[in-house]
C-alpha cells in the first residue's frame, strides 16, 4: 500500500491495509508471577516459531457504520471484534469518522493446538486497519486491544524477544533478554492433535504457585543472560509438568522418556493446547543423530512428529533440515 493509494484521516473508497502476524509453539514458561506491585498475576513466555502465520486484509467501506465489518472466512468473530476496536482506535487518531470495511483472513495455523492461532489472526487484523489508516500503532496499544478482542492474548505483537507477558492484561512484566538461548525443538502433537478449549481450561490456584513460578522465573532470567539452553531445559519441563495437573496429557511421561533417551535438554507444551516439543542444545555434538532417533521414537510411540525448528535465524532457512527420512509431516499439520 503506497501513500498515493490512501488518503489518511478519511475512510476513502480506495483505501486498503495489509498485516500479518507470526505464531507460537506454545510456552517456555506460564504460571502466576508478582508484578511491579507485588500482586500475583497470571503470565507466560511464549516459545517463538518463524513460518506459519496469519494474514490480513482490510478494505474500508465509506458510509457504513464503524461496527459494520464483514470477515473471510466467517466464523472470526474474535478478529471480527479486533477490526472494529482498531477502527475506532485509529479514527480517533485522525480525528476522522470511522467507517466500517471488509476484512479478509488467510494463514496456514491449525486452530486450538495452543499456537496462538487466534491471537495472529488478531494482531495481523489490527495491523491491516491500521495499514488502511496510515496509522502507526504501537504494540501496546495492539495488545490492548488483543486483550479487549479475546479475553487474553499471546505476545506476538512485541516480536520474538523472550517477555514474561501478562496475558489477560496485555503488558510485559519483564524483558527476559534479546534472544532465547540456542535450542533446537522437534515439535509433536499431544492427544492425537485435537484441539483445545482454552477458555475452558481452570485456571490454577496453589498456595504453593508464586514461590515455585518466581523460582522458574529467576532460573528463565539466568538462562537467557548466559545463552543456558540446558537451563532453558529445566525450566521449561519444569512448567509443563506443573501444567499437568490440569491438562494431564497421558502421552507426558513417554515424551519425558524419549527426551532423557536423547539426550535432551528437556520438554515444551502448550499450557492451553496440544501442541509440544523436545528441546535440545543446538552444540550438542551428534545433534542430527540425536534429532533422528526422537521423530523414530515418537513415531513408534504414536506421537506425531510435526516440524523441527530452531529458536535462532539460520543463514541458509528459518526451518532447521528435516531430520526424519522415513517420511515428511503436510504442511497442514504445523
Amino acid at each position: 500500500m503506497t501513500a498515493a493509494t490512501r488518503r489518511p484521516g478519511a475512510c476513502a473508497r480506495d483505501a486498503e491495509g495489509t498485516g500479518r502476524a507470526a505464531c507460537h509453539h506454545g510456552e517456555i514458561l506460564q504460571g502466576v508471577f508478582l508484578d511491579q506491585r507485588r500482586r500475583p498475576v497470571h503470565a507466560l513466555v511464549t516459545l517463538p516459531m518463524r513460518g506459519p502465520g496469519s494474514a490480513a486484509r482490510f478494505a474500508h467501506r465509506p458510509g457504513s457504520l464503524p461496527d459494520e465489518v464483514t470477515v473471510t472466512p466467517a466464523g472470526r468473530t474474535k478478529a471480527r471484534v479486533a477490526a472494529v476496536l482498531a477502527v475506532r482506535e485509529c479514527a480517533a487518531r485522525r480525528a476522522a469518522e470511522p467507517c466500517g470495511g471488509e476484512l479478509t483472513l488467510t494463514g496456514d495455523l491449525p486452530v486450538g493446538l495452543g499456537m496462538g492461532s487466534s491471537t495472529s489472526d488478531v494482531i495481523a487484523t489490527v495491523r491491516a486497519v491500521a495499514d488502511s489508516w496510515g496509522v502507526p500503532l504501537p504494540s501496546e496499544t495492539i495488545a490492548r486491544i488483543a486483550v479487549r478482542a479475546e479475553g487474553a492474548s499471546d505476545p506476538l505483537m512485541h516480536g520474538s524477544r523472550p517477555l514474561l507477558f501478562a496475558q489477560r492484561e496485555g503488558r510485559v512484566l519483564e524483558v527476559l533478554g534479546s534472544a532465547l538461548p540456542p535450542t533446537v525443538v522437534v515439535g509433536c502433537t499431544l492427544g492425537g492433535g485435537a484441539p483445545v478449549d482454552t477458555l475452558a481450561l481452570p485456571a490454577l490456584h496453589h498456595d504453593d504457585d508464586l514461590a515455585a513460578y518466581g523460582h522458574l522465573r529467576r532460573m528463565l532470567r539466568r538462562a537467557v543472560t548466559d545463552a543456558d539452553t540446558a537451563l532453558l531445559g529445566r525450566v521449561s519441563t519444569a512448567s509443563a509438568r506443573l501444567r499437568q495437573r490440569v491438562l494431564r496429557h497421558r502421552e507426558f511421561p513417554t515424551l519425558t522418556g524419549i527426551a532423557d533417551s536423547t539426550g535432551a535438554v528437556g520438554v515444551q507444551i502448550a499450557h492451553s493446547g496440544n501442541v509440544a516439543g523436545i528441546l535440545y542444545d543446538s552444540r550438542t555434538p551428534g545433534l542430527r543423530h540425536r534429532l533422528r532417533r526422537c521423530t523414530r521414537a515418537l513415531d513408534r510411540e504414536g506421537i506425531t512428529p510435526t516440524r523441527t525448528f530452531t529458536t535462532f535465524a539460520s543463514p541458509t532457512s528459518e526451518e532447521f533440515p528435516w531430520t526424519n527420512t522415513s517420511r515428511k509431516p503436510s504442511a497442514a499439520r504445523t
